[in-house]
């Protein structure tokens, strides 16, 4: 594909965390906002790509080496931006979505499945979060290293930004400060809080759950249970 047809921003190197799990931490085209990109390998080898990122050749290759890329989800209808260019570069890949999201994503991308349907093995599977309508959930992918937890934006773990941006962020959507659920998301996307809450409550009770990869900015890397927990009790 050509450059205007696939555009990189700046992006950090890509993270192997397990055999199973790589992680791609990248920039927007504007302001201090980060997005994360979660590659999961599937027991049959193909790859699960979440929130898509383009990155350069040599990047797109390394993930080509990994595994083919079988899945490309689109964890909300927010999380549009590379999805389309992924779909036209990958055309045998299925293109995953929650299921209240649908309409919004199917603007900008073709859709195969959601994550009702999603064909989950003993590595790679879905969930749809309680309390949002279906328009979030969580990917979750077991190896060796433990249970690794992917979400959208139901948690934030942003730094406190300088500037504007990093004021609005912090004192409008209230997303920075570490791991939280942000205003924004309070107000858009949970429904009911205490389905929310009981949901995340579920989620940190995964047998051997090491880490959280939240789709803007850093994973939580130490002590996830008990931090996912405390985001709950803060509703």
């Amino acid at each position: 594909m050509s450059a205007h047809d696939w555009p990189v921003h700046p992006h950090l190197p890509i993270e192997k965390l397990s055999s199973r799990v790589w992680r791609v931490e990248g920039a927007l085209p504007s302001g201090p906002l980060r997005r994360v990109m979660t590659v999961a390998k599937r027991a049959d080898g193909q790859l699960v790509v979440h929130n898509a990122i383009a990155l350069e050749e040599d990047g797109m290759k390394e993930i080509e080496a990994f595994g083919p890329i079988g899945f490309v989800v689109v964890p909300n209808g927010y999380h549009r931006m590379d999805a389309d260019r992924f779909a036209r570069r990958y055309p045998d890949a299925k293109v995953v979505s929650p299921p209240g999201g649908k309409a919004r994503i199917a603007a900008a991308v073709r859709l195969d499945l959601d994550y009702r349907t999603f064909p989950a093995d003993e590595h790679v599977s879905f969930e749809v979060l309680d309390g949002t309508m279906g328009g979030e959930g969580a990917m979750i992918v077991k190896d060796e290293s433990g249970t690794t937890l992917v979400l959208n934006d139901a948690v934030f773990n942003m730094p406190h930004a300088p500037g504007i941006g990093g004021f609005l962020l912090k004192h409008v959507t209230g997303s920075t400060g570490g791991p939280k659920v942000s205003r924004l998301s309070r107000l858009l996307l949970i429904k009911d809080k205490k389905a929310f809450r009981a949901h995340l409550e579920r989620l940190a009770d995964l047998p051997g759950l090491v880490r959280i990869i939240v789709s803007h900015h850093e994973a939580i890397a130490e002590d996830a249970p008990r931090i996912l927990r405390e985001v709950a009790a803060a509703l």
